[in-house]
């Protein structure tokens, strides 16, 4: 008589509520965005994987759902040698790779080059760049730059000179720094250096669905829109951003400009086919890039936008730059909520960020 081959394989776990669609549904998409809140267990191999495991889908009655990793490796399953549910997730360990890089930049008083960047990652330097691009939005020369540009124009309105706010922020040479002054600037670092003096500011307002908006342009792009509700209030908050700037009515192209404004804040959903000029410092244009990844209809939490760029721990200085955003809807901060889902603060009223979501039909 043939003795029965013993079956080692773990017993089952108990299988997750017939209720829990939400899981289900993110298995069945590889959602990336679940990973962490869960994992899932298969009978047949006796492996347990992240929900964004690009294996082959298992049969639903071989499946069953475990809060951690713990509780799954208890039930005697082990982690998956593909998606390695036990470590850090891919997005994760990026994400912090980009962030000591930054931290490395932030650090240097010149840039670093692309090789110890890329080294301290643990990447090739072609990898790193393109990693650091995915997750930043912008290259590590341009964070570099953006990063002492910000350096100076801390410090030009208080130094003698601009050569000396250049050299005081880091820069061996002017001419490395004048090379993309405007560009991080908005305007000549002259002008910048006497409140905008010289600098043409086309602006123009208008009433929309949320109120009052202005809607304000240099020669390189959009680089306000404000909501509220008076119009004269607006302006006066532009002026007060560049004081000695030329503000000046639209013409009849412009106006063009604003209508599209008005129907993408209408719609946010089409997206906004203009140039932007957003300026910014370095961090705050890392959190704008996350932000702008945020698709219509979802939401993030503070949390959630520090962990994307690699700073945990900068909950705060999120929030900060989200409330430095003078770019309405364009750089759409409205999409971002609190921990447990509930609305916060926002620049331009509680009740504009209730309606801009609703439009989008956003929902946690």
């Amino acid at each position: 008589m043939r003795i029965a081959e013993l079956d080692t394989r773990p017993t089952t776990p108990v299988p997750a509520p017939a209720g829990d669609a939400a899981r289900w549904a993110a298995l069945a998409s590889r959602d990336p965005r679940a990973d962490g809140s869960f994992v899932y267990s298969v009978r047949t191999t006796g492996v347990y994987c992240r929900p964004s495991c690009p294996a082959r889908q298992a049969r639903p009655e071989n499946v069953a759902f475990h809060a951690t990793c713990a509780e799954a490796e208890a039930a005697g399953f082990r982690p998956c040698r593909r998606c390695r549910p036990n470590e850090p997730a891919l997005a994760e360990r990026r994400a912090e790779a980009v962030a000591r890089a930054c931290r490395l930049i932030d650090e240097a008083e010149t840039m670093p080059a692309l090789d110890d960047l890329a080294r301290s990652a643990g990447m090739s330097p072609f990898h790193f760049h393109r990693v650091f691009r995915t997750v930043t939005g912008i290259t590590p020369k341009a964070y570099a730059g953006a990063r002492l540009a910000g350096r100076v124009a801390s410090g030009l309105r208080e130094a003698g000179s601009v050569t000396q706010a250049v050299y005081e922020a880091g820069y061996n040479s002017a001419s490395r720094f004048y090379a993309g002054a405007a560009q991080r600037l908005g305007m000549p670092p002259s002008a910048y250096r006497r409140g905008g003096a010289g600098t043409r500011i086309r602006f123009a307002a208008a009433e929309c669905a949320l109120g009052s908006i202005l809607v304000a342009a240099t020669e390189r792009g959009v680089c306000a829109i404000l909501l509220g509700d008076d119009p004269d209030a607006l302006a006066r908050d532009l002026q007060d951003r560049f004081p000695e700037a030329e503000l000046s009515g639209g013409d009849a192209a412009f106006e063009g400009w604003v209508a599209r404004v008005i129907g993408f804040v209408e719609a946010p959903g089409r997206g906004l086919d203009l140039p932007l000029d957003i300026g910014g410092t370095a961090f705050q244009q890392r959190v704008w890039a996350a932000l702008r990844a945020i698709p219509a209809g979802s939401t993030a939490t503070y949390a959630e936008i520090a962990r994307a760029i690699g700073e945990p721990a900068s909950v705060r200085a999120v929030a900060r730059a989200c409330a430095a955003n003078r770019l309405a809807v364009a750089i759409p901060c409205h999409r971002v909520v609190r921990s447990d889902g509930s609305l916060s603060g926002y620049r331009w009223g509680v009740e504009r960020k209730r309606d801009l979501l609703a439009r989008e039909g956003a929902v946690r």
